[in-house]
């Protein structure tokens, strides 16, 4: 019996070329649709799903595949002789190839103009119903979603006259793959059109990004996926200008650092080392944020990674080429100032879209056998809301210092101390065990750098005990900032009167683990 191919796809790169030489190979093409005027405009000759199945395409197109004379030569089992008689006995033919592609539901999604309705017609029914048929029954039919894998097929047909099965098998396996990611995505735009942030079913779709030469460890595997809508403001959709490809530590760096700068509105650098801040610098130009972000820490700052939230200039690229540097994440560079920067091979230079910054995606965090999935540390900062609990006020310098303060130590990892002033982090003590252990690393830090005049402190949770207080009072910190709720915190504010500090509660923890 002649073989048939049944030929139906959205993309049609290559399809004539492809359809043309199973032709030669004496194997019957039926298709349908746009796919087979293309066909037949390329002279191959088709027979249409209409002639097989002795019904019309019907309701706009939605109908036309769904029939037994369709699946039943799909899934009916070769080698099984009760299969190959009730198809005999309902003239259902095999079909020995399937060659799909779905409706671009993911491109028509991202149109900003797109309505519901047209996502809707671009929800593909009978594609994934043939190739789910065709996959299932891979032991007989060899189903094809991908134009890249069609030279492999053809190579095959040539050389052995059929498909190896490990072949089939492989190609059934990214039908799966495909078809899973499909429904992901349409089960995504509804859960999202329905703001539901805990549907009892969680669907995600990535698409494979980067192969990474290694994971944290050179004996660790690694890939690198990218969101199936991307986010414009993200490493996946960075645009590498210069430097060796990210590697696994890079990017999980480079992410934390950019969630950082985007809760800064002015000429901002943040210099980042191990997922936590080494150096955060405000200025009137991005030349003076540099400064003080290098000046915060000028020794773990070396071999870290820079995010500036302004274009480069060339007054702060001389500035950074004299440091050995990771990564440099901007907006744009002045094209002198990428020359500058250039001049080291290695060195990683990225650029990426600040205007669209999606605060909103959920955050998610892989456990042994599970998945945490959690919405952004996001709350509205109201400096407005926050209670003075000691008997002195700050003053506007100690209050303006507080507050940036306040917005960097959320990004510290907890236990989290920050000192700063009111342009630059001065102190980070990070990930302790116990919060007095990140005040002393914290201040330990400002003093060898000569930086504890005038710098307050912030703390990501409230002090259990009142020995941080103490001890940041004993080192010259007169303002504290931290979110008040433990049950000894009156002990903390006797302990900040005593030492004549000023202490604002925030009512507000920012725990990062």
């Amino acid at each position: 019996m002649r073989k048939r191919a049944l030929i139906s796809v959205s993309d049609k790169k290559g399809i004539a070329s492809f359809a043309k030489k199973l032709s030669e190979q004496q194997i019957e093409i039926i298709s349908t649709g746009g796919t087979k005027k293309e066909l037949d405009q390329a002279g191959i000759p088709t027979t249409s799903v209409e002639e097989i199945t002795g019904f019309p395409e019907m309701l706009d197109g939605r109908v036309k595949t769904l029939h037994p004379k369709i699946h039943g030569g799909l899934l009916g089992k070769r080698s099984d002789q009760k299969h190959v008689q009730e198809m005999e006995e309902n003239e259902i033919a095999p079909i020995d190839f399937v060659v799909v592609n779905l409706y671009p539901f993911k491109e028509m999604i991202q149109k900003e103009e797109a309505t519901q309705a047209e996502a809707i017609e671009n929800i593909d029914i009978g594609g994934p119903s043939m190739l789910r048929s065709a996959a299932k029954n891979f032991a007989d039919v060899t189903v094809i979603i991908d134009p890249n894998d069609y030279d492999q097929v053809l190579e095959e047909l040539e050389d052995k006259g059929q498909t190896t099965l490990e072949t089939r098998k492989k190609l059934a396996a990214k039908v799966f793959r495909h078809t899973a990611f499909y429904d992901a995505l349409i089960a995504e735009y509804f859960t999202n059109s329905l703001d539901e942030i805990e549907p009892e079913k969680m669907t995600l779709a990535y698409e494979h990004k980067q192969a990474l030469r290694y994971g944290e460890n050179s004996h660790q595997k690694a890939a690198f996926y990218q969101s199936a809508l991307p986010e414009s403001y993200s490493l996946a959709s960075a645009k590498q200008l210069h430097g060796k490809e990210l590697s696994f530590n890079n990017i999980r760096d480079a992410d934390a650092a950019i969630r950082i700068i985007r809760d800064f509105e002015e000429p901002t650098v943040v210099a980042l080392k191990h997922m936590n801040p080494c150096g955060i610098g405000i200025g009137d130009s991005i030349y003076e944020a540099y400064i003080h972000a290098y000046e915060a820490d000028p020794v773990s700052i070396f071999g870290g990674i820079l995010v500036l939230n302004r274009n480069v200039d060339v007054k702060t690229a001389e500035k950074m080429h004299q440091l050995f540097l990771e990564i440099v994440i901007a907006p744009s560079y002045d094209e002198r100032a990428l020359e500058i920067l250039e001049k080291k091979k290695n060195i990683r230079l990225l650029t990426m879209d600040f205007a669209k910054t999606d605060k909103h995606e959920l955050e998610k965090v892989s456990v042994l056998g599970g998945l945490l999935v959690q919405e952004q540390d996001l709350v509205p900062e109201d400096p407005s809301n926050w209670q003075v609990v000691t008997k002195r006020q700050p003053n506007e310098k100690e209050f303006e210092a507080l507050k940036f303060a306040w917005k960097a130590v959320k990004y510290v990892k907890s236990n989290a101390i920050l000192l700063a002033n009111e342009y630059q982090t001065v102190g980070v003590g990070a990930g302790q065990m116990n919060r007095v252990g990140s005040v002393k690393i914290a201040i330990e830090q400002a003093e060898e750098t000569a930086k504890m005049k005038d710098a307050v402190l912030a703390s990501d949770a409230f002090f259990p005990m009142d020995d941080s207080v103490e001890y940041a009072a004993q080192h010259g910190i007169r303002a504290i900032i931290q979110p008040g709720g433990s049950i000894k915190d009156q002990d903390s504010i006797d302990m900040a009167d005593k030492y004549g500090i000023t202490m604002v509660f925030t009512k507000v923890r920012h725990f990062r683990h």
